[in-house]
């Protein structure tokens, strides 16, 4: 997922893109990732950030929920952050990066 370093960078900040990025290759890339917040009741506000309409927000609690957690755990590890403080960020992040890796509405192939 090295090549959306440089359009998540931008958006999300350097600290955050390799936990953006890990997320992204735990459920194999974009569509998985937006698979899983459909399959945890979070599809109308996942496809908000897909779609070139305004960004749902999420809040912490669902970004938990969807993500799990396990994942939750590992990536906060791997930050330096405390799961709360990391389901905040996230909560904060994902819409955008989401919404920037879809710049025409649509996931693109892989």
């Amino acid at each position: 997922m090295g090549m959306f370093d440089g359009i998540l960078g931008g958006i999300v900040g350097a600290g955050m893109v390799s936990v953006v990025n890990s997320i992204l290759e735990q459920h194999g890339g974009l569509q998985g990732v937006v698979g899983e917040f459909e399959k945890n009741g979070l599809g109308p506000t996942v496809r908000s950030w897909v779609g070139t309409g305004p960004n749902q927000p999420i809040s912490p609690q669902e970004v938990h929920k969807a993500l799990g957690p396990d994942l939750l755990r590992q990536l906060a590890e791997k930050s330096g952050l405390s799961e709360q403080d990391l389901a905040q960020k996230l909560s904060h992040v994902l819409p955008q990066a989401v919404d920037k890796l879809t710049p025409n509405g649509t996931i693109p192939k892989a």
